[in-house]
Order: structure tokens, then C-alpha cells, then sequence
């Protein structure tokens, strides 16, 4: 009894210096705040490590240390393989994507896309596509601690996920991106620490790392470089480098929330620094919580929670680790879900500034009464957007508590939504012939496209794909001394019924795949489409959007010849590419003229515009 108050009181405390965070950086920060304040942190105000491990936990959130380690206990290794697509993402991002907006002076990134096609429908659907991938992917960081909570404390999901959201809405109302980078940085040492702690004294339980590997090979959890190209299989080598790198491209090179924080540093060359940094960042944080995974798994390999019914979800599996191996520290469990309540929370604090400004940008303020609005004012209608977003972001928390694991939810919303966004900008920077009519269709084509498969595999039935547990060596010692024993009756009862169930889902999997049943070509064709793993529905959403983006500009280009797109907004390469197959010199805007009135921001340090090929060594073939 006085271990659990001794957590309650730690959970409290750690939510408490949360709040002592955002007053500090309220305190520390500018005095007045403005616009640019809000949607920025000012130059120079976060350090170098902050924004390494922001930009990383940005990326990974909570589910680097709930939900991978859930999914190597129960399904293996595969998906720790989506860490090639996220490490070659990096360079690409940097050398493709960066200095081509870098120096625009832009408040969203999506105004680069106005620029180039001298289009809103352009922009507006990029931007949209943005907060629908952001509204979804909340509704999973928020509803993942809240898994924990449960598990431990016994907090229902609806008490949790209103919780979260209505702390987020006030630290958004009070703070800007400076507080919320801060908060990401004190989060991810916390989860660092906590892993470590875990890892260590899993590795004096389990007998040393040693035995840690050889029990997670020998029950079939080390599973890597699985080249089979099965487009059904769930995760493979190549579905998992391919599908995350796209997925990559598309949140560090496309999304708002990243750009931000590339626009927060001094310069390009620090951007590049730190991008170059968060690799081995991104390896090491990644790797952790797998080998916690692995742990864990190691020391129950014989006697699974979920089998004897101590938990209900495969995410539960970590709480209900440190609740039963850590009793002995009081005040570590409390840490340890404080840790994720406010990861989750900085999270959503974070992105809520992020999608608040796009949503402004790119739709508020082109309603006639707003556009005339103070920056004072705008503030104002950026911090209500925050509001309104938090509370659909709630909604959407409620529907992924019905989903089957926070991994799963997540790649599924990123994968589907990364196509279009990531497909766009390679038509912008890529594509000198391509224009605003061929890159809407492309991104509308995508969306309907992803849309029709993620539907159609709803209509499919799925079992889902655990690895065999073991409960062979389950004893009423095998726990700790504070979690209610199993009795034989009860735990013989239980175990029948588990094995009966894995009997019946193998007889669906076996009468779905059955061979022996054939069905019509057309439904074939259709089965196999909807069959396709969502680790490429990112692959496939690029293709279509620049496959379609292409021949649309090249037919509507026949009919009315549009103006050429200035050469500083497409990348040297592309140009290079296009005199080599032409054959011809090409003429391109480069009076500069290319945006579209002026910039709501200040500059970056590196003063003005400049022209790509001081970027590049590539020689333009401007004629101009």
C-alpha cells in the first residue's frame, strides 16, 4: 500500500514539473509573446541537444517505448527493420528537400507549393492532408499512455484521454514551440533513464544478455533480412526499408512540425548538423526500447501475462512488467507513467501548435473577414484552432482505444496518408514541366486510391499474426508476491480456453487461405489489392500522385501553355536532368518574383533569398 502512494505521489509530482516547465520557459522566453514567437522558438533559445532529441521524439513519440516492445514480444523483429527506411531517410531529406524552401521565408512549408504552382487547390490539399495525418496520429499518442494507466492504476480510457487533451489544450494556450521542445527534451532523457534501468535489471533476472539473445532466437523473435516479396506479408525487410523510407521523406521533408523546428535554428548549416546527428540519435533510441522488448520477453518466455488473462491487450505487456518486477522501488512506476503521460502530452502540445498554424495559414486567414486581421488577433485564431483541434484529436483517441495495438494504428495512418503529401513535393522540386492541374489530380488520385484499398481490407478477415507463448512454466511463484496468484482450477480453466480460442482463429486463418476455394477473377484481383500490406501504401500513394501528376501536366500543357516555374524553387538536379533529355535549354523565372506577397516571417540569418546553385555545384542551364 505505501509503494502505491509512493507512485501516486511521483506521478503527481512529475505532472507537476511539467507545468513548473512551461512557466520557466514562459518566464525565460520573450515578454511579450508574439506570432513568430508562438509558431517559432526565437533563434538561439534551444539548444543544440533539445532540438536533437525533439526532432527525434517527434518522430518515434510514445510508442518507442510501449508499443515496440509489445511488438517484438509478440510478433518479432520485423518491424525493428523500418529503422533502414528511417536512417536513409535523413541524407535524402537534407540534400533533396531542405535547401530548396529553406531560405523562403515561409510560415508553413506548404506555401512553397503556392509558390510553385501558383495554386491554392495545390496547397490546400497538401495542407489538409498534413492535418488529417496529425489528427490521426494524435489520436494515437494520446490514447497510448493511457493504456498504461489503465493497466496499472485502473484510470478508464475516457478519463485518460480527457485528461491529456485538456492539460495539452492549456499548455498550447500558455506556451509556444519553444515550451513544447523543452518539454520533448526533459521527456526523452526521463524514457532514456527508465529503459535503461529496465534493460539492466532485466539483465540480472534473465541470466545476462547472453541468454537474452539465445532465448529471443530460439523462440523465433530474431527474425531479419526476410527478403520474401509477398506484398500480403504484414512486415518484411523490404516492405519495412521501403514503406518507412517513403514514409520518412514524407514527415521530415514534408510535414509542418519538423519544418518548424528547422526553421527554429540559426542556420542552414546547423539544420544540417543537427539532421546529420539525429541518425545515431534516432539508432540508439530506437534500438532501446527493442532490447527492453527483448527482456521482457526473455524473462516471461515461459509464462505469458496474456495467456493466464493477467492482460487483456499485447501494449499492456511493459506496465505490467515494471508493476510486477519493479515492486521493490517504490516510486519507479509512478516514474515511468508519469514519463509516458507526459511524453504524450509534450507530443500533442507540439503538434497541436503545428497543425493550429496550418490550418490559419492556409484556410482561416483566406476568409475575407480574417485577412485583414492584427498579428495580435491572429494569435488569438492560431490558439482557438489549437483548442478545436485538441478536441477532435479526443474523438480520435476514443476510436483507436478500439484498434488491435498502437503500432499497427500508427503505421497504418502515417503509411496511408504519406503518399500524397510526400508525392506533391516530388512534383514541385522534381518535375520543371509539371503543373497545378497535374499535381491536384495526382494528390485527389492518390487519396481515392488509398482510400478504396484501406476500406476493402476492412472488408477481409484478419487474425492477427502473434508468435507462439509459452505458460509451461507458470508456477504461483512466478510473479511477484503482490500480483494475485493464478490457482491451479482457475489458471487450468483459463489455459483451455486460450488454447481453444488459438485452435478456432487457426481454423479461420487456415479456411481463408484455403487453396481450395476459389472465387471469381475479378474478386481474386480485388483480394489481393485490399490483401496488400499498409507498410506500402506510402510506395504506392507517391506513384500514383506522380505517375497521374505527370501525364495530367503533360496533356493540359498541350492545350494552354502556363508560365515556367522559377528555377530557385525547383532543385538544380531536375533542371540538369531536363536539358539532358530535351536536348534543349530551357527557360525558367529568375527575377525572383515567386512568392506570393510577402513573407508573415522574418528572414533566417542567411539574410536573403539565394539561388540554388550556390547551394549545389550543378550548373544552372538558365538562359534568363
Amino acid at each position: 500500500m505505501q509503494s502505491i502512494i509512493f507512485d501516486y505521489a511521483v506521478f503527481l509530482l512529475l505532472i507537476g514539473l511539467s507545468f513548473a516547465v512551461l512557466i520557466y520557459s514562459k518566464i525565460s522566453g520573450p515578454k511579450e509573446q508574439t506570432k513568430a514567437d508562438y509558431v517559432f522558438a526565437s533563434k538561439g533559445s534551444v539548444s543544440m541537444g533539445a532540438m536533437l532529441l525533439s526532432i527525434a521524439r517527434g518522430f518515434l513519440g510514445v510508442k518507442v517505448f510501449l508499443g515496440y516492445p509489445s511488438e517484438f514480444y509478440y510478433r518479432g523483429s520485423g518491424m525493428w527493420e523500418t529503422l533502414y527506411g528511417m536512417s536513409l531517410a535523413f541524407p535524402l531529406v537534407l540534400y533533396f528537400f531542405l535547401p530548396v524552401y529553406f531560405n523562403l521565408g515561409i510560415t508553413s512549408v506548404y506555401q512553397y507549393l503556392d509558390m510553385r504552382f501558383k495554386s491554392r487547390l495545390v496547397r490546400r490539399l497538401a495542407s489538409a492532408t498534413y492535418f488529417i495525418r496529425s489528427i490521426l496520429n494524435l489520436g494515437v499518442t494520446v490514447f497510448t499512455p493511457c493504456v498504461a494507466l489503465k493497466t496499472v492504476m485502473g484510470l478508464p480510457y475516457w478519463f485518460s484521454i480527457i485528461l491529456i487533451t485538456s492539460i495539452a489544450i492549456i499548455f498550447t494556450l500558455l506556451g509556444g514551440l519553444r515550451s513544447a521542445i523543452l518539454a520533448d527534451a526533459v521527456q526523452s532523457l526521463v524514457m532514456i533513464g527508465c529503459s535503461i534501468v529496465i534493460i539492466v535489471h532485466g539483465f540480472f533476472i534473465a541470466k545476462g544478455p547472453l541468454n537474452v539473445f539465445e532465448v529471443s532466437k530460439e523462440r523465433n523473435r530474431l527474425d531479419f533480412f526476410n527478403f520474401d516479396m509477398d506484398p500480403t506479408i504484414r512486415v518484411s525487410t523490404v516492405s519495412a526499408t521501403l514503406g518507412q523510407l517513403f514514409m520518412s521523406l514524407s514527415m521530415f521533408g514534408c510535414q509542418q512540425n519538423f519544418v518548424q523546428r528547422y526553421f527554429s535554428m540559426d542556420s542552414q548549416k546547423q539544420v544540417e548538423k543537427a539532421l546529420w546527428l539525429t541518425i545515431p540519435l534516432m539508432i540508439f533510441l530506437f534500438s532501446l526500447s527493442w532490447i527492453v522488448g527483448m527482456v521482457i520477453f526473455t524473462v516471461y518466455a515461459d509464462c505469458d501475462p496474456r495467456a493466464l488473462g493477467y492482460i487483456s491487450e499485447i501494449d499492456e505487456i511493459i506496465p505490467f512488467y515494471i508493476e510486477d518486477k519493479f515492486y521493490f522501488l517504490p516510486g519507479f512506476m509512478g516514474l515511468v507513467l508519469a514519463s509516458l503521460f507526459n511524453s504524450g502530452l509534450s507530443i500533442l502540445v507540439s503538434n497541436l501548435n503545428s497543425i493550429s498554424t496550418v490550418a490559419w495559414e492556409d484556410f482561416v486567414s483566406q476568409i475575407p473577414i480574417f485577412k485583414s486581421a492584427s498579428e495580435k488577433n491572429q494569435l488569438i485564431c492560431i490558439k482557438s484552432i489549437s483548442v478545436i483541434s485538441g478536441f477532435i484529436v479526443m474523438g480520435i483517441a476514443f476510436i483507436v482505444a478500439q484498434s488491435s495495438g498502437v503500432i499497427d494504428a500508427s503505421q497504418l495512418m502515417t503509411s496511408a496518408t504519406s503518399g500524397p503529401l510526400l508525392g506533391v513535393f516530388v512534383l514541385a522540386m522534381f518535375f520543371p514541366s509539371t503543373n497545378w492541374k497535374g499535381a491536384a489530380a495526382g494528390m485527389i488520385s492518390s487519396h481515392l486510391m488509398t482510400l478504396f484499398i484501406v476500406l476493402g481490407s476492412l472488408s477481409i478477415a484478419k487474425v492477427p499474426d502473434y508468435l507462439p507463448v509459452s505458460t509451461e512454466g507458470c508456477t504461483n511463484t512466478t510473479f511477484s508476491p503482490h500480483i494475485e496468484p493464478i490457482f491451479d482450477v482457475q489458471y487450468s480453466q483459463y489455459k483451455m480456453s486460450f488454447i481453444n480460442k488459438t485452435h478456432d482463429d487457426m481454423a479461420v486463418s487456415s479456411v481463408l487461405s484455403s487453396p481450395g476455394v476459389k472465387s471469381s477473377s475479378k474478386n481474386d484481383i480485388l483480394t489481393m489489392l485490399y490483401s496488400i500490406t499498409y507498410m506500402y501504401y506510402s510506395l504506392l500513394g507517391t506513384f500514383v500522385t506522380v505517375f497521374i501528376g505527370v501525364i495530367v501536366s503533360y496533356v493540359t500543357d498541350l492545350w494552354s501553355k502556363e508560365e515556367s516555374a522559377n528555377e530557385d524553387l525547383l532543385h538544380p538536379m531536375s533542371l540538369k536532368v531536363k536539358s539532358m533529355c530535351t536536348g534543349e535549354k530551357q527557360r525558367y523565372v529568375t527575377d525572383g518574383k515567386h512568392n506570393n506577397g510577402p513573407s508573415t516571417l522574418p528572414m533566417t540569418n542567411e539574410a536573403q533569398p539565394t539561388s540554388l546553385s550556390s547551394v549545389f555545384t550543378v550548373k544552372s542551364n538558365s538562359s534568363s
